[in-house]
């Protein structure tokens, strides 16, 4: 028997999971982030935080739920609604990257594992406009989907005990930025001198899922010039409105 989606689970006292079809398209994206919109205006008077995945929903109250299967039938209901949004409305950020091998610590062995040049593979990766399906495991950690299939690649069978903040990484078919220091086991081919997470403003994190972002490779010494003009204040990320 065919299994129905989108599906309701409780998940403890204080959050509801929404599973949608187990794929990865920008089509899916649409459709959960209509949803998630409807789900944060119904609630909007309710201390809730909606959290997305790939392919998926988290509904998580603050306080416990007083009646879960009212809020179930709720969210189903909501759920039923027809998915008619018009394409997200998204924002294109164009993010500096340094591919210099200092920063590029998996750089090599990716050229080498893709048969390909270390100036093919930047080729490959600065290409694409990218979409932010959506933001984990650390704060500011953007998943983004359109990588080139020729750099696919696995991800470190034992991974860095530290990962530099900044650091570009290629981990299966994703690419993506750490926001901080952390452990992690993705491919390194590069350095980014933005800041992607400040709890200090609002919003902490200016990328939503939706929005899109391209790749543009910079010098050493631009890298260096770009890490002087954000600690000044003086540096502005180029967006602009996407429409695709």
């Amino acid at each position: 028997m065919k299994k129905e989606f989108p599906e309701v689970k409780v998940i403890g006292e204080r959050a509801v999971l929404v599973e949608f079809e187990p794929e990865i398209s920008e089509k899916l994206l649409e459709k959960i982030l209509f949803y998630k919109k409807s789900i944060e205006e119904y609630y909007i008077k309710v201390n809730v935080e909606v959290i997305n995945t790939y392919n998926s929903l988290l509904i998580y109250y603050i306080s416990n739920i007083e009646n879960i299967y009212n809020e179930v039938l709720a969210i189903e209901q909501l759920l039923s609604t027809p998915n008619i949004t018009k394409k997200v409305n998204s924002i294109l950020f164009h993010i500096p990257v340094c591919y210099d091998f200092e920063f590029g610590l998996d750089l090599e062995y990716l050229a080498s594992q893709k048969e390909c040049s270390v100036e093919e593979v930047i080729v490959l990766h600065t290409r694409p406009v990218y979409t932010v399906y959506f933001i984990g495991f650390l704060p500011g950690f953007l998943y983004l989907g359109g990588l080139d299939k020729k750099l696919h690649t696995s991800r470190k069978e034992q991974p860095r005990m530290k990962v530099e903040k900044g650091a570009v990484g290629i981990g299966e078919n994703q690419t993506g930025i750490y926001p901080k220091s952390s452990p992690g086991g993705w491919q390194i081919i590069g350095n980014s001198p933005v800041d992607f997470f400040d709890r200090n403003i609002q919003p902490p994190c200016e990328i939503f899922a939706g929005d899109k972002v391209k790749f543009y490779s910079i010098s050493r010494k631009r890298f260096d010039e770009i890490k002087d003009e954000i600690n000044s204040g003086n540096f502005q990320i180029k967006k602009e409105n996407y429409e695709g």
